[in-house]
């Protein structure tokens, strides 16, 4: 039960109360310094922030100790407030907070930050952090550490579908480790919670199996006697409601709306500071804020442990990308039974082939349902943790539906392995919806996303094996269909076990001399038919297969322009993939050279993926035809 075991006494009631006083007094100074910020609702939620960060298993001296307590605040822009608590706690220093909060070159950012000692998630996107503190229960089962979560919420961002999904998912899961507290003051940024979009808090946790706790949010011993209630009962994890007033401490501000997110001015500052009781120094403070240099902070990451891989396999015939995957994971499971690894899917068992994984480690498979967000931001938040974390799914749920959660988990630092599958035309039959045509486009806007997109079954074996055991966040994509092995002019397998993958590295499959073609994915063996057609006639031309589409090595491209003619070939909108990104670099490098783009230019209808590719003008023969046009 850690530090909330026995009763509160009347002097570390005092003790708290004074530093409210003085928080509430950082949170105005800093505020008001910056000009931005928001300090109404830092206000309302900093009694819960002392009670927490003084009694949970978190301190200055362990805020990395993997057996620590979490405590995630998911309405980030209280940010004034849990940095005045951590700061009076003497996690960092705290005129440091004051001076440099939302400034350039210091670490205090307007939103919560990860990179802070006692801050477990970087937040502001509301509606995310419950299911990043479901991520942290999860390892703290997965890695035998029985440490408690604590998840700070607003009331606004209740109405977020993915709050419903995370409430779900940690009764599911038993997580009986997470308490949830929600500063409950009525108002958001538009108005009162009420008007803006009812939701009755109460009964939606109610119905998702969750004990409920209704207290004040300015009374210390409340909040404590709930937070030990909720840490006795092992059986059960509690939502506590809690009241609060927005502004509270200052007669003006109190109730206010407007304090939401607006700082007050300086003359307004000084009334409060008199009201509050604390030193007015604001002359003092601005005059150091340009004058003063900032430490570099920097949490310590845990990384995944490395796993036992075995033999790869190797494929003679015709298959799905997608077995290889699920042979890998089932191989996975056999060779690493005590490993902290898990893996998530979302209704698709099959599809994804997690299924193999699941029959081997059910305690370590995590069916989440249709409930994408949700799982992107858990399965981000375990893989923080050390926890070997993979998620299968199709690319327009893994990828398109879930890019906000995506870019948090990239600003997070997580290490996040996605299977993404039915990417392209390739889908077939499924139709427009399910076609997932973007996901280079979009993928290349996360700076910390590497995106590889194999060429035949066996590069996939590599592929995969190849990012379990790498730090960092990772999309392998395949299509929905079989596809052919790719092999060397001498019909030897080219994905052979002598070959190793590079990040980066591009294949050449098929040499020539008087164009180059670059490719991926399933239009690679597309491309090998090309090659056979027009060497024939005399024209040859170079066949690259590019697997990481983001990260290109350029050398190759300055060599492929030495023929005169590029051409990139993607089962891919063409303004935004491989074609783009090579567009790019023949730019940025000078090179003289043709480039002409073959890909996706509308959407696509319902059918075979042969007949989609022949009716966009996207299979073998047709290229063959576009080619000759061009020479």
């Amino acid at each position: 039960m850690g530090t909330f075991d026995k009763e509160l006494s009347i002097q570390e009631i005092k003790r708290l109360e004074e530093l409210a006083r003085l928080c509430r007094g950082d949170i105005l100074k800093m505020t008001t310094i910056a000009g931005s910020g928001h300090p109404g609702g830092s206000m309302s939620s900093i009694d819960i922030y002392l009670t927490l960060y003084s009694f949970a298993n978190i301190s200055p001296e362990n805020y990395d100790d993997p057996a620590r307590d979490r405590i995630v605040i998911s309405h980030g822009h209280t940010s004034p407030g849990l940095y005045s608590c951590l700061a009076r706690l003497k996690f960092f220093d705290l005129e440091e907070l004051l001076v440099g909060f939302r400034k350039i070159d210091s670490p205090y950012e307007g939103h919560i930050e990860r990179e802070l000692p006692g801050v477990e998630w970087s937040t502001g996107n509301l509606g995310q952090g419950l299911s990043a503190g479901c991520g942290f229960a999860l390892s703290s089962r997965l890695n035998n550490l029985p440490y408690n979560v604590f998840v700070v919420m607003s009331d606004a961002e209740q109405a977020k579908g993915q709050v419903a999904e995370a409430r779900r998912f940690a009764t599911k899961f038993n997580l009986n480790n997470i308490t949830v507290i929600i500063d409950y003051n009525h108002l958001q940024i538009s108005g009162r919670v009420e008007q803006i979009m009812p939701v009755n808090i109460k009964d939606d946790y109610l119905a998702d199996g969750w004990k409920v706790l209704e207290i004040s949010g300015h009374d210390f011993s409340e909040i404590y006697d709930a937070l030990r209630k909720a840490l006795a009962d092992n059986d059960h994890h509690y939502v506590i409601i809690a009241e609060t007033i927005m502004g509270k401490g200052v007669s003006f501000m109190e109730g206010e709306r407007k304090y939401h997110g607006k700082p007050l001015k300086v003359d307004e500052c000084r009334k409060a500071l008199k009201e509050l009781g604390v030193e007015d120094n604001l002359d003092q403070l601005f005059a150091l804020r340009d004058k003063k240099r900032f430490k570099k902070l920097k949490k310590k990451r845990i990384l995944p442990p490395n796993i036992k891989l075995g033999e790869i396999p190797i494929y003679t015939d015709t298959i799905h990308p997608r077995n290889v995957f699920g042979d890998i994971l089932e191989g996975v499971a056999q060779l690493n039974p005590s490993v902290p690894i898990a893996v998530f899917d979302c209704d698709l068992t099959e599809s994804v082939r997690t299924h193999k994984f699941a029959k081997i480690l059910p305690s370590r498979f995590f069916e989440t349902g249709v409930s994408e967000h949700n799982t992107a931001t858990v399965a981000g938040a375990l893989s923080v943790n050390g926890v070997i974390t993979i998620w299968g799914d199709f690319g327009v749920f893994g990828i398109d539906e879930v890019y906000n959660q995506l870019r948090l988990n990239d600003i997070n630092h997580t290490n996040l392995k996605i299977f993404a599958t039915h990417l392209g035309l390739n889908v077939g039959p499924d139709g427009k919806t399910h076609h997932c045509i973007d996901y280079i486009g979009i993928l290349r806007n996360l700076f910390g996303f590497k995106l590889i997109i194999p060429g035949d079954p066996n590069q996939v074996g590599h592929i995969v094996r190849y990012i379990l055991n790498q730090p960092g966040n990772f999309v392998v994509g395949v299509g929905r269909t079989k596809l052919p092995i790719i092999k060397t002019e001498d019909n030897k397998i080219f994905f052979d076990r002598s070959y190793q993958f590079e990040y980066g590295k591009v294949d050449l499959v098929r040499p020539g001399k008087d164009m180059a073609i670059f490719t991926l994915g399933p239009m690679l063996n597309q491309a090998v038919k090309v090659w056979e057609e027009l060497s024939r006639g005399g024209v040859v031309p170079q066949i690259y297969n590019v697997s990481a589409p983001l990260d290109i090595d350029k050398e190759c491209i300055i060599e492929a322009s030495k023929t005169g003619l590029i051409i990139t070939y993607e089962d891919h909108i063409i303004e935004s993939g491989l074609g783009s990104i090579i567009a790019q670099i023949i730019a940025e490098e000078g090179l003289n050279t043709r480039l002409f783009k073959i890909g996706i230019s509308e959407y696509g209808g319902s059918d075979k993926p042969d007949d989609l590719y022949k009716t966009y003008s996207l299979d073998a023969e047709s290229v063959v035809k576009i080619i000759k046009s061009l020479l």
